[in-house]
């Protein structure tokens, strides 16, 4: 068998026998060279399949070579060539063999004489470029097949390692395995805020032709626009993360990694995958075409790509891609700080997370006072623009910080979760009288178990070293209705909210040895079988109260 151009066009089993027969009956060294050439060439060209997507693993440097024929005694007919780069520029060609109706026929019959082996020759030279792209966009060329020409698709990639997918169709009849692009494929920014950017975009023509098979997909990151849900997936994994199949974005239930966290809300998914190189958020919205993405960071630039996915196929069609600047975080208002003043911030957890506060020292060493309210509060000091504390605040929290006549301190506070928050803030000379009163080790009140009553509960708490005055207050509670109440308790209230109905008592007592500096108290007059919330009050010479942290009591049912 002398090998010509014709026998790519034998089915790929034949091609194998073809190589063995040729391989026996050609021993000579320069055939052997030959076939060896021919082989190779063999393993690296392969047949592309028609109406199917093909993914194609690029070596660096190594041509790759797919061919595809019509099948027999089909006529002239269109055919489309889509080629999508997963990561690096490639560059790729259409090559076509010509070569006349008659010698086909007379290969396929097995003619070997010599001058067809010459028209062999002749025809193998009959190849012509007729298309030629370098870049990473996907692409699609378009044009006319013949039975009698041999198309070759080459592929080379020059950077690195690389994966394509290809996909051949000769039937223009049926739908398109690629969601259609509207003719103006751009996405519009309508709007911008601190956290938010608000996107639109024209619909494609395969969403008012399939709505339930067809969606909107956003991919948002902060490094730049992909031309491709291919190469997003390749960036991302690159970046460390392992990603489910098509980016879950066919809905699929694929179980996600530990650096994704997916959130499912109003019939909208979104997958977040964080890495070293930053974040990156899909989100799938269904048909619609406007959408504002929530939740990013002021004064970020983001860029935001649009993706229409075929959700029976997880073939998609990318929109040009656009980015956006969110606006500058608004300076927070500064509010001055005055001696011996108490200011109480309090933050919303959703609108306003932080606060301000700025003060001019005006004796070198200061202190500075913080009285959590409810919720969960950071703290951050500066000094003349440079940090002297940072932390989470927990009860009464005192800072004494030394420096210089008219250093000017700025305090922040920030909410550290989305409920209200709020705390009490005050600064003072360092030798000043504490605005509140000395604290014992221990804000906690403790229960007696055995010595529970029908009608009575013995409560003990820690005291201190300096003679202060206590005041318990107790109320009904219901089992459901706890939780929402230790977690709505304002610790920085008095007991000027309390009902008068709710005073037990008020009591004076100190002791030099701490270790007995503990006291104890029986409440009397109670109902049997009922929870009841005690509350124990310090005042000190200052007269601002410290609350303690409430005791939920249950009397005896039967005694």
């Amino acid at each position: 068998l002398k090998m010509s151009w014709f026998w790519l066009y034998l089915p790929l089993h034949l091609l194998v026998e073809a190589y063995l027969c040729h391989s026996i009956k050609a021993p000579t060294s320069s055939s052997q060279q030959s076939f060896k050439t021919d082989l190779f060439n063999f393993y690296h060209s392969l047949i592309l399949a028609d109406g199917k997507e093909t993914t194609v693993h690029l070596l660096k440097d190594i041509p790759k070579r797919y061919y595809f024929v019509l099948e027999e005694g089909r006529a002239l007919a269109p055919f489309t060539i889509t080629v999508t780069p997963c990561d690096v520029p490639i560059e790729w060609s259409v090559l076509v063999h010509k070569a006349s109706a008659s010698f086909l026929g007379k290969a396929a019959q097995g003619d070997h004489d010599t001058q067809d082996g010459s028209k062999s020759q002749k025809a193998s030279s009959m190849v012509s470029t007729i298309f030629n792209y370098k870049g990473n966009s996907v692409e699609t060329y378009m044009g006319m097949s013949s039975h009698s020409a041999l198309y070759m698709l080459e592929f080379l990639s020059t950077e690195r390692d690389t994966h394509i997918t290809v996909y051949l169709t000769t039937d223009t009849t049926s739908g398109h395995l690629y969601p259609e692009l509207p003719m103006d494929p751009r996405i519009d920014v309508i709007g911008t805020g601190h956290t938010t950017v608000t996107l639109t975009w024209k619909h494609s023509p395969s969403v008012l032709q399939h709505r339930e098979n067809i969606q909107y997909c956003l991919l948002v990151n902060e490094k730049h626009n992909y031309k491709s849900l291919c190469a997003a997936e390749t960036a991302i994994r690159s970046s460390g993360m392992k990603l489910p199949p098509a980016l879950a974005l066919s809905l699929s239930p694929y179980l996600l990694e530990p650096q994704q966290v997916m959130i499912l809300s109003n019939s909208e998914l979104s997958i977040i995958n964080r890495a070293s190189s930053g974040e990156v958020r899909q989100i799938c919205m269904g048909t619609k075409n406007t959408y504002t993405v929530p939740n990013l960071r002021p004064s970020t630039q983001y860029y935001f790509d649009i993706f229409v996915v075929n959700l029976l196929t997880n073939a998609s069609a990318a929109y040009t891609g656009t980015f956006a600047r969110t606006l500058d975080e608004p300076e927070p208002k500064v509010t001055e700080l005055k001696d011996g003043k108490v200011i109480q911030v309090v933050l919303d957890g959703k609108k306003q997370k932080s606060y301000s506060l700025q003060y001019q020292a005006k004796h070198k060493k200061i202190q500075f006072t913080f009285q959590l309210c409810r919720g969960q509060v950071r703290v951050h000091i500066t000094k003349n623009g440079k940090t002297v504390a940072s932390e989470n605040i927990s009860g009464l929290r005192y800072f004494s910080l030394k420096g210089k006549l008219l250093d000017t301190y700025l305090v922040q506070v920030r909410s550290t979760e989305e409920t209200n928050s709020s705390v009490k803030v005050q600064v003072s000379p360092h030798f000043h009288k504490p605005l509140f009163p000395l604290l014992p080790e221990s804000l906690k009140i403790k229960s007696f178990s055995k010595l529970r009553t029908c009608n009575s509960v013995t409560i003990a708490w820690l005291g201190t070293q300096e003679e202060s005055k206590y005041c318990v207050y107790k109320k009904k509670i219901e089992e459901d209705q706890i939780w929402l109440e230790l977690q709505n308790a304002d610790r920085c209230s008095g007991p000027e909210s309390r009902q008068k109905s709710e005073k037990v008592l008020c009591k004076y007592f100190y002791d030099i040895n701490l270790q007995r500096a503990v006291t104890t108290e029986t409440i009397k007059g109670l109902d049997a079988g009922t929870l009841y919330l005690f509350d124990v009050y310090l005042f000190g010479s200052s007269g601002i109260p410290v609350r303690y942290h409430s005791k939920v009591v249950k009397t005896r049912k039967k005694c």
